[in-house]
């Protein structure tokens, strides 16, 4: 609905939609500027206060031959260059909520947005999830154009868009796809922006969580990713100039990489910044790490049901000395359980006592299991391995993903043995293949469809000859 001329009846409609008498952080300020009266409507805080004193002092300078209409009045008394027009009042207001300077003027059949925002920010510091021994040392944070001048930045080219879209029929959250105008898969890229406009969603309280969610419909048995998540700038632009699609969310610091297949949610920057003698060394350590975080447990457990197929070498990892009054198996999810805990635990413990907490929960608590009969060493042992090993790829949703197949390897094994430890392998590999990227695609390409290329270049780190 366009706005009314009479600015008496612009103020009262923008005052009743916007609820102004009822938020302290939304200010509005009349004024006369060239004879003409006028209102300033903004949020407090959210915008530059000194570049917006500056242009008041050229509101104050207007004449009235300058106010004649929203045009020439912008050529003439507006020097600043992010302004626009508008007569439409959801714009307006969803401009005003989002921190934009609206200036109305009495007989303007147009309102004046001046994007003089600034966000509350931290630094651009390196993210604690994705830390790497050699390369930049910078970040996303929560504001979105901060993270769109990061990445572009980076990609100095004419083809790099930026496309922006408002999510969420209360929040109106600004989301940002990223991509290569002529590299980019344009029968994606419209999926995506169709999916994105079509979420039925009222608010992105979890940032990109809630989009995706909204986006993507997942089969709760499923638990493997559908997406990776990233918060270094660097993997973000390269995923971008290989073709691919980086989401943005704004008040989130993690980019969104689509479409991703499990072999790009195990890769890590490190791979790159290494020369690839080390960069595939990484690479492979990280495939076999994350097998054995699955395998392991069960397989001991396995193994103590039939340690007769134990070769005489390895007979020492079915012999346990100490005496315990709880089965193997009730040990080991005991054990996943109190992992978790400790992990939760560190989450929320002040950091001047963490090294308290490291001290009870490694020395005191297990020390006590082990001779109290509750767990023996071994059990111990098997479960520090899958712990840290769970950290030796950079996912944090792929991890939880290995220890929910891990106790399922575990339920099936205990119940039939040898035969339910196959079957669970067989089933955690249908649930991979069955796995469907948002594009579509196998999640297991390029293994299944099979392309050799691809795969030697997602198994072994080669040379960057890349040109675009």
């Amino acid at each position: 609905m366009p706005i009314a001329k009479k600015i008496d009846e612009t103020i009262a409609m923008l005052k009743k939609r916007l609820r102004a008498e009822e938020s302290f952080d939304l200010i509005y300020r009349t004024m006369t500027i060239g004879g003409k009266g006028a209102c300033l409507f903004f949020i407090d805080g959210l915008v530059k206060d000194e570049v917006m004193e500056k242009i008041m002092e050229f509101f104050y300078s207007a004449k009235p031959e300058d106010v004649t209409d929203a045009h020439s009045f912008v050529k003439s008394s507006v020097p600043y260059i992010e302004v626009a027009l508008s007569d439409d009042e959801d714009l307006i207001c969803t401009n005003i909520l989002s921190g934009i300077l609206v200036l109305v003027v009495d007989g303007f059949d147009k309102a004046i947005s001046i994007d003089v925002r600034t966000y509350p920010q931290r630094d651009s510091s390196e993210p604690d999830r994705d830390k790497v021994i050699v390369g930049s040392r910078d970040g996303f944070v929560e504001t979105l154009v901060a993270n769109t001048a990061l990445i572009r930045r980076r990609i100095r080219n004419p083809s790099l868009t930026m496309k922006i879209l408002s999510v969420g029929s209360l929040s109106k959250t600004d989301v940002v796809l990223c991509y290569m105008d002529d590299h980019v898969d344009h029968a994606l890229l419209n999926k995506l922006l169709k999916k994105i406009q079509d979420a039925p969603v009222e608010s992105l309280t979890m940032n990109q969580q809630s989009l995706m969610e909204a986006m993507h419909r997942t089969r709760w048995y499923n638990p493997f990713p559908k997406f990776k998540y990233t918060e270094r700038p660097d993997t973000a632009a390269a995923s971008v100039l290989e073709g691919n699609i980086v989401i943005l969310v704004d008040n989130s610091p993690s980019a969104v990489i689509v479409p991703t297949s499990i072999f790009d949610i195990i890769e890590e920057a490190d791979d790159y910044y290494f020369p690839p003698i080390t960069g595939t060394y990484l690479r492979l350590s990280r495939y076999l790490i994350s097998l054995f975080t699955l395998v392991v447990t069960p397989l001991w457990l396995l193994a103590l049901q039939n340690p007769q197929w134990v070769p005489e070498l390895f007979q020492f990892t079915v012999q346990i000395e100490e005496p315990v009054y709880i089965p193997i198996f009730w040990q080991l999810i005991l054990l996943e359980i109190a992992i978790d805990g400790l992990r939760l635990a560190s989450l929320n413990t002040p950091s001047s006592l963490t090294t308290a907490l490291s001290v009870i929960a490694g020395i005191v608590l297990s020390d006590f299991a082990v001779k109290s009969g509750w767990f023996n060493m071994q059990s111990l042992l098997y479960m520090a391995f899958v712990s840290i090993a769970n950290y030796s790829q950079p996912s944090y949703e792929l991890g939880y993903a290995l220890k929910f197949l891990r106790v399922l390897l575990l339920v099936l094994t205990l119940l039939f043995h040898l035969w339910g430890f196959l079957a669970g392998l067989v089933l955690i590999f249908l649930l991979m293949i069955l796995n469907k990227t948002i594009s579509g695609k196998s999640y297991l390409y390029p293994l299944i469809p099979f392309n050799g290329k691809k795969l030697k270049r997602k198994l072994i780190r080669t040379r960057l000859h890349v040109k675009y």
